[in-house]
């Protein structure tokens, strides 16, 4: 049985669903108009000098921005765009997601789940018996959790072989092995 895949991409939240966090601003980096970003992609060469993302903050609100320059720093990007000058406009970049349509993912490597096509798929387990929809897949204590929506409500399951068996995108299904009482 392959490995499981990696924790991926984020998607834009309350927003439409063709459009993916690859980032977060966290904090102004000196007086220049940089910024660093806490990367929520594993494709970090995404990242380009030229590269146009949507900002969403936490109201919705919406702009572009294109990437002047990107340099790797404590693990971190240190991120210049065009237009931001200095401190000050920096600042206001503070907690804003950066964001690319989901067309503009790169090749799914083989194996490989992006958040937001397995967001809303039908899970069901080994016999074909409907167990509920994923919500979300959220990282916990740094492991990867599928958020279900049950007919018991809300829960929370280890994406993690053996229990998570199988998904086919072109279904939209999701195939489990919980072990008895995980989702009661």
């Amino acid at each position: 049985m392959p490995p499981l895949p990696p924790l991926p991409e984020r998607p834009a939240p309350e927003a439409e669903p063709d459009w993916v966090v690859i980032g977060r601003v966290a904090r102004p980096h000196g007086l220049r108009g940089e910024v660093a970003v806490d990367l929520t992609t594993d494709f970090p060469e995404r990242y380009q000098p030229g590269l146009t993302v949507q900002l969403r903050d936490e109201r919705g609100e919406r702009g572009s921005a294109r990437l002047r320059t990107v340099r790797p720093h404590a693990g971190r990007l240190l991120v210049t765009f065009e237009g931001v000058e200095d401190a000050t406009a920096a600042e206001g970049l503070r907690g804003v997601d950066l964001c690319v349509g989901a067309g503009d993912a790169p090749p799914r490597p083989e194996g490989y789940l992006f958040h937001h096509e397995i967001a809303g798929c039908h899970v069901v387990d080994t016999e074909g018996r409907a167990l509920g929809t994923v919500r979300d897949l959220v990282e916990v204590a740094g492991r990867p959790m599928l958020v279900l929506d049950t007919p018991a409500g809300e829960r929370d399951v280890p994406f993690t072989r053996p229990i998570f068996v199988s998904a086919d995108m072109e279904t939209r299904r999701v195939v489990l092995d919980p072990p008895s009482g995980l989702l009661d």
